[in-house]
């Protein structure tokens, strides 16, 4: 079967005088009316006509045009659907939502599960980063967009609609809008990706690609009889109308603006012009001209980097009739004006909903656009904050709603800001020292720079030309960064290839502690059950324990894993059971009871920690051990000692009002429509039907074994709260027995503290605080006795010091001088005027060089001293501190100062 196939038996296309023609310029195929167009007209093959001269009957702004494309397609009824989040919690293999397909896989598109409606209309704002460096540059590149879409799922029994009824909607709304038959172009252009494939048609209007009709039919196999982009593919049962109408390319056709960010956000675009160091912007017809120019001939060039950034200079300047330099000062400060107003906006949907900077997964993507947007804001001497910016676009996007409230996406810009600032500070001397030590900076330094340690490569690149020394900043740096950090990694699959039917599970009946069962097979030290109550290690919880009992004798069983739904147990004993032998397991109960109370206690913690910090709180990994369990969670901060506190108490709360832990396996899309992308704060499973385990008022898709009521719990104590990366906090807490166990512990510290102090526990703060502040008194007095006792002891080493060239020199070495009191000591002798070292061979030869004249430097003194010790050390110009491996007699050092003072009056 050939994919030229596909696109001849459109019928909508030949009932209605589409002819197909070959482009010379691409040699690609595209339909049309217009018997006399030859080209395609798709850029580089044809340029931008829209520009000054909109395709659309009337303007519209994207509220406007959203509400017309849903409207236009629910009269057809289609279901309109709400927008899905652009973090995508749903997915384990991507962190961003890419394309409003992405709301529908891998469950609803590989037909393990229904979608939510059929057919169905969305506007999916869809973040990609893969194009970040040509942002602001081309006139039409964003990293968030909003992908209008109408999807059906066909499949065997039934067909919704296919290709003809695709393309015959988008003829109908472009038509409706206004645009002229004669002027719509529908390219063929296959489309690939993910494993599936199909036929595709670009429908271009104006030179504009306003339309993408994918029609998924295809799946990839290595017999496949169709060839993709090197790929093969056969046909698939399911086939998918997958479209993709650009909402802000749709408005900037509409409009005609010089480039799509003057049509989308000219409000937020007045706000950056008003309060930075751009003096010009598209309301100067001579500007507007200049800008509409060069995004045509950036359409035609499709990517800009590199020469082709440079021809896209060379071409407009030469078309308006101006020297590249002062086209350049015009076009550079509007392209970083564009760029930040497209950032801020992603900025917003990606702390709006839910995400929290950090140095890892989703949150790396999130902290390279704020300090991206940072730098373009110093750059443009921008006088505001980001925040205002990211207001600005909420005010204009008023019919969105987001999880994360305006006054936590603003704490966290603060915060964000905040460490940029301190970045920077420690930034130059790292480059400084990189390039002290290797005398150039390359392409991997830069990355080094900015993933280790948050350096933007501009910074990097302006201190390397300030020391001469010359680096390129490289053609898609961001970009490259962002698709470094785009995806999750994928897990190990076992090495273990199994051929078993699948386990029946028992264990969600968490309290049945004895079965009967059959081995169906025997894989090393791995038993394999037909049915068990045995829990294998998931979602952070241990393993079951106990014995199998057999008619041989007695298994121990040491651990359980799940492989692909097929449960093994990993047994200890003297024998191994056969195939088809029954056999009865028997669980540990405190073990299994330790790990539901500490399971139950999680959900009670993350939902107390949501209503204290916040709904953009999500599970970022949780461990259930025998005697304590850890929950990490994202926040943009440590949690003070009051939130702490309330957290504790809201879930002892939630314990002590013993409501019923729930579950029930339901449909997969019924569960996201009832409880939201919440329910996977643990993770994805798989299949079509979840368990949902509902903990009081938690609700979550969980696997693991839980009390029947929260009051089973226990206490729920937390025992420690630190912060393990940026943007991710550990709550460590034990429950139940472990929890008392825990307070048992710190009690017996507080006794033995008392016994200690021979006071109450009671009484400890009071007694604690007043040994501490004698001690600080105490020592304040101890530094004042050993400073006069210093001073006294240089007065004595003056008198009988030896002179060069009238300077007093000083040369001692000590057995068992302390560290501090040699310092001190250095210090009274600079005072003094005097130049020397000090050597104090107690634990090792630690080294103290000092000088009290301004033209001789004792950081140059220890370092020659270094030479003949071998050793080294550093400081300040009037004392340096050491170690070195030989201790010298007092001749020799004498000797060596001399020497050294001898250099420098040379």
């Amino acid at each position: 079967m050939s994919l030229e196939k596909e696109y001849l038996d459109i019928a909508f296309l030949n009932d209605n005088g589409f002819i197909r023609k070959k482009c010379p310029k691409c040699g690609k195929y595209f339909w049309t009316i217009d018997e006399k167009r030859e080209v395609c007209g798709d850029p580089p093959c044809g340029t931008y006509t829209f520009i000054n001269r909109p395709v659309f009957k009337k303007k519209f702004n994207l509220s406007d045009m959203r509400e017309y494309y849903l409207s236009f397609f629910e009269k057809r009824d289609h279901e309109r659907i709400e927008r899905y989040p652009v973090i995508a919690r749903w997915r384990d293999d991507i962190y961003l939502t890419i394309a409003s397909i992405a709301d529908f896989q891998p469950f609803v598109t590989s037909g393990v599960v229904p979608p939510p409606a059929n057919p169905l209309t969305i506007s999916q704002p869809c973040i990609r980063m893969d194009d970040l460096d040509s942002v602001g540059r081309t006139g039409r590149h964003l990293t968030l967009f909003e992908m209008m879409a109408h999807h059906a799922f066909n499949n065997p029994e039934q067909e919704i609609y296919w290709k003809s009824e695709t393309v015959e909607y988008c003829t109908e709304l472009l038509e409706e809008l206004g645009v002229n038959r004669e002027d719509i172009i529908y390219k063929e252009e296959p489309w690939a990706g993910g494993g599936n494939a199909g036929p595709c048609l670009e429908g271009i209007v104006g030179g504009l690609e306003v339309a993408t009709l994918v029609f998924m039919n295809l799946e990839t196999h290595p017999d496949g009889d169709i060839e993709i982009k090197g790929e093969k593919y056969r046909k698939m049962p399911n086939y998918i109308v997958d479209t993709g109408y650009g909402l802000e390319r749709f408005t900037w056709a509409s409009q005609g603006t010089p480039t799509v960010y003057d049509a989308i956000f000219p409000e937020v675009l007045e706000m950056i012009v008003s309060n930075s160091n751009v003096r010009h912007f598209t309301d100067d017809e001579e500007v507007a001209r200049i800008v509409g120019e060069s995004s045509k001939v950036a359409g035609v060039l499709g990517t800009l980097r590199g020469e082709a950034l440079i021809q896209l200079r060379k071409s407009v300047a030469e078309k308006i009739g101006i020297d590249v330099e002062k086209l350049e000062k015009i076009v550079k400060p509007l392209e970083n004006v564009y760029a930040l107003a497209d950032h801020t906006r992603a900025i917003l949907f990606m702390l709006g909903d839910g995400l929290v900077p950090s140095n890892a997964g989703a949150g790396y993507l999130g902290r390279l656009m704020i300090r991206r947007s940072l730098r373009i804001a110093e750059e443009l001497e921008f006088e505001l904050s980001l925040f205002d910016l990211v207001e600005m676009h909420r005010k204009i996007l008023r019919e969105f709603s987001f999880p994360t409230p305006l006054e936590t996406i603003q704490e966290i810009l603060e915060l964000e800001m905040d460490r940029y600032s301190v970045t920077i500070s420690k930034g130059i001397g790292l480059v400084e020292r990189t390039i002290a030590r290797k005398k150039k900076i390359e392409k991997e330094d830069l990355i080094e720079f900015y993933d280790s340690n948050g350096v933007p490569p501009e910074l990097a690149v302006r201190i390397a030309k300030e020391k001469g020394v010359e680096v390129e900043m490289p053609e898609d740096f961001y970009a490259e960064l962002a698709e470094r950090h785009s995806r999750a990694e994928k897990k190990k699959e076992s090495e273990l290839k199994l051929d078993y039917p699948q386990t029946e599970k028992l264990y969600y009946n968490s309290k049945l502690l004895e079965f009967e069962s059959e081995v169906i097979g025997v894989e090393g030290d791995y038993v394999i059950l037909d049915r068990t109550a045995f829990y294998p290690e998931s979602g952070g919880q241990d393993n079951d324990t106990g014995v199998i009992l057999t008619e041989k004798g007695e298994l121990k069983v040491v651990d359980v894993i799940d492989q692909n739904g097929i449960i093994l147990h990993k047994v200890e004993g003297n024998f191994r059971p056969e195939p088809g032998m029954k056999v009865k397991g028997i669980i540990d109960r405190d073990r299994r009871f330790r790990h539901m109370r500490h399971h139950s206690a999680t959900h009670l913690i993350l939902y107390s920690a949501k209503k204290v910090l916040g709904k953009h709180v999500w599970q970022a990994g949780a461990r259930k051990e025998w005697d304590k369990a850890r929950l990490d969670i994202t926040h943009y901060k440590r949690p003070t000692d009051e939130e702490i506190a309330e957290i504790e108490r809201i879930a002892n709360q939630e314990v002590m009002a013993n409501k019923p832990v729930t579950w029930t396996f339901m449909d997969r899309i019924e569960a996201e429509k009832e409880y939201g992308f919440e329910l996977y704060q643990g993770g994805v499973p798989p299949g079509r039907e979840i368990r949902v385990v509902r903990v009081g008022d938690d609700v979550q898709a969980c696997g693991g074994t839980h009390c029947d009521t929260t009051g089973e719990i226990g206490l729920i104590k937390i025992m420690k709260i630190e912060s393990i990366q940026d943007g991710v906090i550990r709550i460590e807490y034990s429950a139940g027995e472990a929890a008392l166990d825990f307070i048992a512990k710190e009690e017996e510290y507080l006794r033995e503290a008392g016994s200690i102090l021979r006071v109450e526990p009671s009484m400890l703060p009071k007694t604690v605080k007043r040994f501490f502040d004698e001690w600080k008194e105490q020592k304040k007095e101890i530094e004042r006795l050993t400073s006069e006792i210093a001073k006294l002891k240089a007065q004595l080493l003056l008198e009988k010091a030896e002179e060069y060239d009238s300077i007093p020199v000083i040369a001692e070495i000590f057995e068992d001088m302390d560290h501090q009191e040699m310092v001190k000591l250095g210090f009274a002798l600079a005072e003094k005027g005097a130049v020397g070292c000090l050597i104090s061979k107690k634990d090792k030869v630690k080294v103290i060089t000092f000088s009290g004249k301004d033209d001789i430097n004792a950081v140059d003194l220890i370092r020659e001293i270094g030479k003949y010790i071998k050793g080294g050390g550093g400081g300040k110009r009037n004392l340096a501190q050491g170690a070195g491996q030989i201790a010298p007699s007092r001749d020799d050092l004498v000797k060596y100062i001399f020497t050294f003072l001898g250099r420098l009056s040379r």
